[in-house]
């Protein structure tokens, strides 16, 4: 945590801030910083209420200091209780250490309020017979315990108005016994109303032979449960049920408890109905004596405890005070222990672990209200998981939800089962009930486009794929059933069906098809074909070019991840839960690295007998030329040849005119040849 600026308010004191998780909050350190809380500008604090419930805190601490009793811990209460111990204690630094008992020596006897503390605590001493110089919160128990007992004793020793149990002492095995077998009976005496309605309805109101003969040939003390379905007894017209000859073998031994405990069932052989119900009302009556006594008697003890509760309230709140308040401080003027990781101050809202799919979220909050919770959490910016638990012990249920701040999505789903261990170590049954999702990381959604784009690919073919199988499944059955008919029915009839002509192929449907997958394919031939001077300009173009296609279609998703992971606020899930939170509890990719931890595995240096067999490396080289030579070879033809699926413009022909035609010049006449007399020679 950087410190910053120290900041004196109005009263001249001087408050010392910190960073915490990326917000700017006041420092809590000192006794004097507890005992200027009054001059704090409630601007300033992290939390302006929470919750009295619900909370990893003592709840009889937070009630104490509800003085309004409202529910809710609001600045004014927590200011109050500052400035009541400034009164009782003599050094506030005695608040820091966080201890459950105090030296008489360090309450201030010369105020009202530290006078009230130390005369209850000699008070408690004195009673318990402990002669020491301070007093624990363990003493203050231990005595509010003797008290009640003594209340108990005293209600008891004084009741006024003596009851009678119906069998004495034996009334509680009475009551057990009877519960036991009451609504057996009243099933039992119903069939004999029936038979007496209807006598030929005997047989199927009694136990069937064909039930025993299936369970005869095995061991028949291994099917006790199955026995014990049969009616009581076999029902009789008389509607006078045997208390021991006759009766269903899995009940025998009931019944006998049943006659024991009550006087009168014993020596008789059967009962009525109007005299068993004559039991049953005075066993009625004795539980509703025995409620309503109990009642009246824990109602007199409560208020009795209260009263002395309020007398001897400040020495108990002086010890729970001094125990508690300088950690509520950290959890609510500043989130001091939710920052500082550490296993042994976690924050009063963080309810424990959750384990799901090899990994551990740390930051888990149980959620009061799951309708605004959920409506509100998708502000938070963080991927939650909505989880219902039910205690492995006892069956108590909660629901809770949890952050995943770091890692990959995976499997993750609604329905997918989980282990959640709260703050004391129980395990819980989880399921996940909801998903808000939000980016997890950049790296998560770099590749978020891609998952998306292949699970919507997988959802088609699959749901294409069923479609068809479902398709084919209804024509084999048809043709089968059709089939089954033609045998039954007239051979001109079946020969007729035969000759029914087949649907129709439906050509336009897939020309569609079609002209669309060819028009794609245009279009990125056309995109290539324009970039075909530079892919070919450079051999590491076409790298350049993939890389920015990548870009391109992971960059958003990545920009937006980063713009969110920036403002990942846990404030909008406790405002869901009750909590009023003023100031950012921020969750940065840093922090929330440390609140979601993953599986670390060691390299495994035996060899997997059951391993698949790896792919050579010459062969995934080859694969990958390969894969590369036919892109290149794709890429060339589409910029080169201008290979692209469209239509060949038409030739035009250009029409050159010939110049016009000049008129020819005539050619000169030769000149005439002059004979030329040749000369003769001399003779």
């Amino acid at each position: 945590m950087a410190k910053l600026t120290n900041l004196i308010s109005k009263d001249g004191y001087d408050w010392k801030f910190s960073t915490v998780g990326g917000v700017t909050r006041v420092n809590i350190e000192s006794g004097e910083d507890i005992a200027h809380l009054d001059v704090l500008d409630q601007k300033l604090w992290t939390v302006l209420s929470c919750p009295v419930k619900g909370l990893e805190f003592d709840e009889r601490t937070l009630s104490l200091m509800d003085t309004d009793k409202d529910g809710k811990i609001r600045v004014h209460e927590v200011v109050a209780a500052s400035q009541w111990l400034k009164k009782v204690l003599v050094d506030m630094d005695y608040l820091v250490e966080g201890n459950d008992h105090i030296e008489f020596s360090a309450v201030n006897g010369s105020t009202e309020e530290g006078k009230q503390a130390l005369e209850a605590a000699k008070m408690i001493l004195g009673k318990l017979d402990v002669k020491k110089e301070e007093i624990s919160l363990a003493d203050v128990n231990a005595y509010m315990a003797v008290y009640e007992e003594k209340c108990k004793a005293e209600y008891s020793a004084g009741e006024t108005e003596p009851y009678e149990p119906p069998y004495g002492e034996g009334s509680d095995d009475a009551e057990a016994a009877v519960n036991a077998v009451r609504t057996k009976i009243a099933d039992w005496y119903m069939r004999c109303k029936l038979v007496q309605f209807d006598e030929d309805a005997a047989g199927a109101l009694d136990v069937q032979v064909e039930k025993i003969a299936a369970i005869s040939d095995g061991d028949l003390n291994a099917n006790v449960a199955e026995i014990s379905a049969y009616p009581l007894a076999r029902p009789r017209k008389d509607g006078q049920l045997p208390l021991a000859a006759g009766l269903n073998p899995a009940w025998q031994a009931q019944m006998a408890a049943v006659v024991a405990a009550v006087p009168e069932l014993q020596g008789k052989e059967s009962v009525g109905e109007e005299e068993w119900n004559a039991v049953v009302a005075k066993i009625d009556a004795y539980a509703a004596w025995k409620t309503a006594g109990e009642t009246a008697m824990n109602e007199a003890i409560a208020a009795q405890v209260g009263e002395h509760a309020a007398a001897i309230e400040p020495v108990e709140r002086l010890l729970r005070y001094c125990r508690d308040y300088y950690r509520l401080l950290h959890n609510y003027v500043v989130f001091k222990d939710f920052y500082r990781r550490d296993e042994k101050f976690l924050a009063v809202f963080q309810a424990g672990k959750l384990y799901i799919d090899q990994r551990c979220c740390d930051l888990c909050v149980k959620v009061s209200d799951m309708g605004k919770s959920t409506a509100t959490a998708g502000k938070s910016g963080m991927y939650l998981l909505y989880c219902h638990c039910v205690a492995k012990n006892g069956g108590a249920q909660m629901d809770i939800v949890a952050a995943l701040t770091d890692g990959e999505i995976g499997g993750l789903h609604e329905g997918k089962n989980a282990i959640f261990y709260d703050r004391t170590g129980q395990d819980w049954d989880a399921t996940i009930t909801k998903i808000v999702d939000n980016p997890i990381s950049v790296r998560q959604a770099f590749w978020s486009p891609y998952r998306k784009f292949g699970n919507w690919i997988t959802e088609k073919i699959t749901k294409s794929a069923s479609e068809k199988e479902s398709k084919q499944f209804d024509e084999m059955t048809s043709k089968a059933d059709s089939a089954s008919t033609n045998l039954t029915a007239k051979p001109e009839e079946g020969a007729a069906a035969e000759k029914k002509p087949a649907a129709p192929f439906d050509i336009a449907k897939f020309a569609g098809i079609f002209a669309a997958i060819g028009l794609a394919f245009g279009a990125i031939g056309a995109a290539l074909g324009m970039l075909g001077g530079f892919i070919v300009a450079k051999w590491y173009n076409v790298i350049i070019l993939v890389a920015a296609v990548v870009l391109l279609i992971s960059g958003p998703s990545m920009l937006l991840a980063w713009l969110k992971l920036r403002k990942r606020n846990l404030g909008p899930v406790l405002n869901a839960n009750g909590w009023a939170i003023n100031s950012d509890v921020k969750v940065n990719t840093t922090f929330g690295k440390t609140l979601t931890s993953m599986a670390k595995y060691p390299k495994v240096v035996a060899k997997d007998p059951f391993a698949d067999k790896k792919t050579p490396l010459w062969r995934k080289i080859l694969y990958w030329v390969l894969i590369l030579g036919i892109a290149f070879l794709l890429v060339f033809r589409l910029t080169q040849h201008r290979w692209v699926w469209q239509p060949k413009p038409a030739e035009v022909v250009e029409v050159v005119e010939a110049p016009a035609a000049e008129a020819p010049v005539a050619e000169e006449a030769p000149a005439p040849v002059e004979a030329v007399a040749e000369e003769t020679p001399a003779e």
